[in-house]
């Protein structure tokens, strides 16, 4: 049997050679290369058992973590399955820049939230809001008794941290006693808040990472 191919369509299935000048640092080759080596590396594999386990031979699988081929969807295909991992972690650092918050002392937006009118005060720190991830940090402070104690309810985790005062903090129909230096960290779905103040002003970090794709 012949086999046709049809003019003007370009049957990408093996890996294309790169030039030295087309795989510098930060190109898209030398990214895949150095994830797919960092990524065989951790697995404990050597470049003869990787070869052996995506299907493709040991010279040419050394040309791709040395950035001196590029890959077909096909081999990178293969990479990722054999890799264990998506198609995406292999061009993780590729044309992106990771994001960082910074806030000076005191230089936080401030935030009307359930317990301002009984004294309590939200500084925002930051947040980082992607597909797959939202975290934010707020330090609350808590500078007068009050007979009302907001009790909040949402998804995700939240670590405190208390950096000064002593106070009873409630979850889910449990106690705990903070003091500066003591953190709690809980699940955001049980009822939690302020229960008994005991030496003001209270000042702790709250720190909650919300499940993927939160709506707040």
């Amino acid at each position: 049997m012949t086999s046709t191919e049809t003019p003007g369509i370009v049957h990408d299935t093996e890996p294309r050679e790169v030039t030295p000048d087309s795989a510098s640092d930060g190109s898209l080759e030398a990214v895949i290369g150095a994830q797919v080596r960092n990524l065989r590396i951790s697995a404990g594999l050597s470049l003869s058992d990787m070869a052996t386990r995506v299907g493709i031979s040991k010279a040419m699988l050394s040309k791709i973590e040395n950035a001196q081929a590029s890959c077909s969807l096909a081999t990178l295909s293969r990479l990722s399955t054999g890799l264990d991992v998506p198609v995406t972690t292999l061009f993780r650092g590729a044309g992106t820049q990771r994001e960082s918050v910074y806030t000076r002392a005191g230089s936080g937006a401030h935030i009307v939230g359930r317990g301002t009118r009984s004294g309590h005060h939200y500084e925002m720190l930051g947040a980082l809001r992607g597909q797959h991830r939202r975290l934010e940090a707020v330090v609350v402070t808590l500078e007068q008794e009050s007979t009302i104690s907001p009790r909040f309810q949402h998804p995700g985790t939240e670590l405190l941290f208390m950096l000064q005062g002593d106070m009873v903090y409630t979850h889910d129909g449990s106690d705990y006693r903070l003091r500066a230096g003591d953190s709690l960290l809980l699940d955001g779905e049980g009822l939690h808040g302020p229960k008994d103040l005991f030496e003001l002003p209270i000042t702790f970090l709250a720190v909650t990472a919300y499940p993927d794709n939160h709506v707040a």
